[in-house]
């Protein structure tokens, strides 16, 4: 007897991965308890737009807190600008500096210095330029917008029972004065960059675990029942601010973002994990889930990721049927990011 004896097959490489046909993995989670009324919400980096979707699909009570008007002519059209991307038109939300700063914002705690940018005289939301096209006519219009959304920002946390948060990087640039870190670099979607007053921020563990923490509890203070289970996005970097290779760039954010999510449900009741990142980017699957262009990651991977998640009690419970469930459509992600590679 020693301690690894009564420990499951999936414990062990040999069992659990080595004499296992990938697409057979098993046990990959411990699936959480959700319940069909349940309210759930999505943030984050790209990736997060396939659990929302499916969990849509699947008649979960997703949370749409800012529709699309009448006006677009399908949901494609309407996802290209902001809408039915996430729980609320926020656009990417990539690093724990955003999401914190969001919340507050949302809750009056603080104002931006540099909310409103602009390009070719129209005028964008700073903190989420990549959601309107083609700007508003004046920084009022910008600034009466992103109040409406920040009331239902606000809501959605009041609210939610579930919020899925998918992490995605720890780079980012911020305002040398207060600190507002922004989504893209000033200039890649709208704006203009400053060294004088932009300054760029690899976030280091303490401080995307100082964010979450902060997070966590400001979320509890307006929603003490509220639940959260984060993920990692498996979708490398499009590109570094750094001097590493963007490969090596890569390799630390998702390292900083994957040991701050373990210590959070290792810590924190109510707080759970996904292992998306692990699915996909695993040597084991050989890359065999992204596209050519070893970034994104192809239906074929989304799907495999997805029957993960609805495994266990979450499967019966989000069943669809007895009919075989219609394939799902290749949804078109909306990813600030990928402008950089323009």
């Amino acid at each position: 007897m020693n301690p690894y004896t009564s420990q499951p097959d999936r414990a062990y490489w040999k069992r659990g991965v080595g004499t296992v046909h990938y697409s057979k993995l098993f046990d990959m989670w411990q699936p959480i308890t959700l319940s069909r009324s349940d309210r759930i919400a999505t943030a984050g980096s790209c990736f997060a737009q396939h659990i929302g979707n499916n969990l849509a699909r699947r008649g979960a009570s997703y949370m749409d807190m800012e529709p699309a008007p009448i006006d677009f002519a399908d949901e494609a059209e309407a996802r290209r600008w902001g809408f039915g991307v996430f729980s609320c038109r926020y656009g990417n939300v990539y690093t724990s500096r955003q999401l914190i700063q969001l919340f507050h914002e949302a809750h009056g705690n603080r104002t931006p210095l540099d909310a409103v940018w602009e390009r070719n005289g129209r005028f964008f939301d700073a903190l989420r330029p990549g959601i309107d096209p083609v700007g508003q006519a004046s920084p009022e219009e910008v600034t009466a917008l992103r109040q409406r959304h920040l009331a239902a920002v606000r809501k959605m946390f009041a609210e939610l029972d579930l919020f899925v948060f998918t992490m995605g990087l720890t780079e980012g640039w911020e305002h040398r004065v207060d600190g507002t870190m922004y989504p893209m670099a000033p200039g890649t979607v709208a704006g203009e960059y400053d060294p004088q007053k932009h300054v760029f921020r690899n976030l280091r563990y303490g401080e995307v675990m100082a964010d979450m923490t902060e997070f966590w509890s400001a979320l509890r203070a307006v929603n003490l029942s509220a639940r959260m289970l984060l993920t990692v996005s498996p979708v490398p970097l499009a590109a570094t601010a750094t001097d590493n290779h963007v490969m090596v760039a890569t390799s630390y954010s998702k390292s900083v973002l994957r040991a701050v999510a373990g210590d959070l449900v290792a810590e924190l009741d109510g707080v759970s994990y996904f292992p998306s990142y692990e699915i996909i980017s695993s040597h084991p699957a050989r890359g065999m889930y992204f596209e050519p262009d070893l970034r994104n990651v192809s239906q074929y991977g989304v799907d495999y990721v997805m029957s993960h998640f609805f495994s266990g009690p979450m499967a019966t419970e989000f069943a669809q049927g007895e009919a075989e469930p219609e394939p799902a459509e290749e949804l078109e992600l909306i990813c600030d990011e990928s402008k950089l590679d323009a």
